[in-house]
Parts: C-alpha cells; structure tokens; sequence
C-alpha cells in the first residue's frame, strides 16, 4: 500500500494570493493628474514660488531707501525694481502676467505714497486689498458658495456640481476659512503699525505675512482638493445636500 507521503503534492511558489489592501482614500490616478494640472494653472497665475518671492523686493528696496535718500528716490527704486524682475521674466519666457500685475500694484502704492507724501502710504493699498479679498472669501462661506470651491470647479472645469455633496463642500469651507484667516491677519497687523506710524515694521510684516502665509493657505488648500477628489460617490444621500446643482 502507498504511503501517505506518495499522496503528497509538491507546493506551488507561484500559487500563492495577494489580497489587495483596502485603503480609505482609493487614488484615482486620474484624479490626481487633473489635480495636479489645476495645481499648476493656480501656481502660474500666482508667479509660481519664485514670483511670490519677487513680489516682496520692492518692498525690500523701499524702505532703506526712504531712509537713506528720501520719498522720491524709494518711489522711483521700488518701481525700478518692479520693472527688473518684469523684464527678467520676459527674456527667461516665464508667464509675465504675474510681473505686470506686480508692476501695476507697484505703481499704485507708489502713487499713493506720492500723493500722500508720506512712506506708509506704500503701504495702505495692500493693506485694504487684504480687508476686502477676507470679505470676499468669508462672504463666500456664508454664501454656501466657498470661494476655493468655485475656484477649483472653474479651473478643472467640473463648475459647481461639486456643491451637491456636503462633504466635499465641507473641506472647500476649510480652505476657504484659512485663507479668510491670513487676510484678515494680514489687515488687523499691518493696519495697526499703519495707524501707529512703524513703517519699517510695517514692511516687515508686509514681507512676513506675505508669501510664507500664501504658501501654507496653498498647502491647505491642495491637501482639501485632493481629500475631496479622493472621496467615494456618495450613493446614501446622506452626504448631499438637498439643493440642485447649478452650471
């Protein structure tokens, strides 16, 4: 009679199953490269990185140049420098248009300061920019029309249709929120040391508040819209809200 060890079948190595791991957040690679392209839209119509450093030289020019030679001869340096790095980005073919709308701002907070005749007056645009863009976004909210929401449905092209589903609205509204949060900071800041005549502290906290506050809101921003496109549908209708989508 056999013995039980001819019975035996020799292990297969290559027989053996992996079972896929359930994860949370399923990646949809597809999700992720229209992220990913509506990311860099958003970066190039801020100057990328590099423009959001650009945007404080002027005002790095400006006020030891006041010190040292006067109103007049800042004015004339901030604007010198605004030009430079418009023209720097033409001959390296970067987008421009974030040059020229610095440019532009440059120019008004040069007028104002003008016409004002006082260094602090360079100031009072941005700060007043930053009272009405925390309005905006905060009356937004209110509206149950997130700005960042809007923004991101305009740049991925999926429009408002992310507005039926509670949860994703939820993380728009948190995005929307920090950014109410560096503006509103920014104007609270800089307007009390406007009001209280510290203009060098005033560009301290112009530059300090500046890009490494838009860069955190950027971080919060991008971590909200890859949690919302990373979501499951919803099927329950628990998550939904009762209003109808609007294009």
């Amino acid at each position: 009679m056999p013995s039980s060890d001819e019975y035996r079948v020799p292990a297969d190595p290559e027989s053996t199953v992996v079972l896929p791991v359930a994860t949370a957040d399923p990646v949809d690679p597809d999700t992720d490269a229209e992220v990913e392209k509506a990311e860099q839209t958003l970066l190039e119509q801020l100057g990328g990185f590099s423009g959001l450093i650009y945007s404080t030289l002027p005002v790095l020019v400006f006020v030891p140049v006041n010190t040292l030679a006067g109103l007049t001869a800042a004015i004339w340096a901030a604007l010198g420098v605004a030009a430079a790095v418009l023209i720097w980005r033409l001959v390296r073919h970067d987008p421009v248009q974030p040059a020229i709308s610095g440019f532009l701002g440059v120019g008004v907070c040069a007028f104002i300061a003008y016409r004002m005749g006082e260094a602090k007056g360079f100031f009072l645009f941005g700060i007043y920019t930053s009272l009405v863009y925390a309005g905006v976004f905060a009356l937004s909210i209110l509206l149950r029309r997130p700005l960042v929401g809007v923004i991101w449905g305009a740049l991925n092209g999926h429009g408002s249709a992310w507005r039926t589903d509670a949860r994703v609205r939820k993380l728009y509204n948190l995005a929307t929120v920090v950014w109410v949060v560096v503006f509103g900071a920014r104007y609270l800041v800089q307007s009390q040391l406007y009001d209280t005549d510290h203009t060098t502290w005033l560009a301290v906290a112009r530059i300090a508040m500046g890009w490494p506050l838009t860069g955190v809101a950027l971080v919060v921003t991008i971590w909200a819209v890859r949690r919302a496109g990373h979501l499951p549908v919803d099927t329950s209708g628990a998550g939904t809200d009762s209003a109808p989508a609007t294009r």
